[in-house]
């Protein structure tokens, strides 16, 4: 079986549920930020710092002091981006191999990274460039979309089959294209959205400690409906329905979830997210002065240690 291409159009539950950010865990936040804000160009949206982990596990299975930055080229409202999170006591994360790559078009971007000067590599539609800590981001000489240029999110699968039954089937999530001779499908909620791709790679897949999450927000019954639907299927859970308080903020609803593979989805409340996610003007300065106080580094080598890698 060849190609199979789907463009009918989304039901009413899939075009309530949107595709919002995926998580990369980072070491040195100075050279990483370089990297999104001037060979990217992406803007830094929102900026918060914590001292103490999070109860949705967002900074990873770590209970000391962390931040969370979401970068991106616009609002999370309308566009797909990126949470950087930052753990005070790690220099860096293995990567395993099941985060592939994420897809921007732009012709514009490519030239910009092009110019930037960062080490890349030439592919048949573009440029692939690797973030520090070793994720990769493909850049095709396309035309940037009106709505978002960042396109897709590729993560490995071991089998294609059960992997299309549980992000179509259970998520619901529409088929826009499958290659069953490549075993590569790619899934959406809606047209004008980043879609995620999953692609076969035939072997186990491995996290590492450097492991990502994807998330996406849908109305407070879809969230009930797709739990429910899971507990029924026995997958599983890593976090039940639980609204999470965030200082000065509203409260969000949260359902953390794993595919068969230990990928992590992140379902929250749509309505919460959305005014939990407004852009902060002061975002950008937030971050530089994070940065410029960031003494962790120091202290491991004062106390003649290395700081550790996850």
């Amino acid at each position: 079986m060849g190609i199979v291409w789907s463009r009918k159009r989304s039901s009413d539950a899939m075009v309530q549920s949107r595709a919002l950010h995926f998580v990369i865990r980072v070491g040195d936040r100075d050279v990483v930020f370089k990297f999104f804000r001037e060979v990217l160009g992406m803007k830094v949206l929102r900026h918060e710092e914590f001292q103490e982990g999070c109860k949705a596990t967002c900074n990873g299975p770590y209970d000391g002091k962390w931040s969370k930055t979401m970068v991106g080229y616009g609002p999370e409202d309308n566009h797909f981006v990126m949470e950087l999170t930052y753990n005070y006591g790690v220099a860096g994360y293995r990567l395993g191999n099941d985060f592939l790559g994420i897809t921007i078009h732009s012709k514009e971007i490519m030239e910009k990274v092009k110019q930037a000067g960062w080490p890349l590599a030439e592919t048949e539609d573009g440029i692939v460039i690797e973030a520090p800590g070793g994720y990769k981001f493909y850049v095709e000489n396309k035309d940037q979309p009106p709505t978002d240029p960042v396109q897709k999110v590729s993560l490995a699968v071991s089998d294609l089959q059960r992997a299309i039954d549980y992000w179509n089937n259970l998520l619901g999530m529409k088929i826009y294209e499958r290659d069953d001779t490549s075993k590569v499908v790619l899934l959406g909620f809606a047209d004008d959205q980043c879609k995620v791709e999953l692609q076969d790679i035939g072997v186990d897949i491995n996290h590492g400690s450097g492991f990502g999450r994807v998330a996406f927000s849908c109305q407070k019954k879809r969230l009930l409906a797709i739990e429910s639907k899971m507990r029924k299927r026995k997958q599983k859970i890593l976090m039940a329905l639980v609204s999470l308080d965030t200082p000065g903020k509203v409260p969000v609803e949260v359902v953390i979830l794993a595919d068969p593979d230990g990928h992590e989805i992140c379902l929250v409340g749509d309505n919460n997210f959305r005014l939990l996610s407004v852009v902060d003007p002061n975002a950008n300065t937030l971050v530089d002065e994070a940065i410029a106080a960031d003494d962790s580094t120091e202290w491991f080598v004062q106390n003649r240690q290395h700081k550790p890698l996850a």
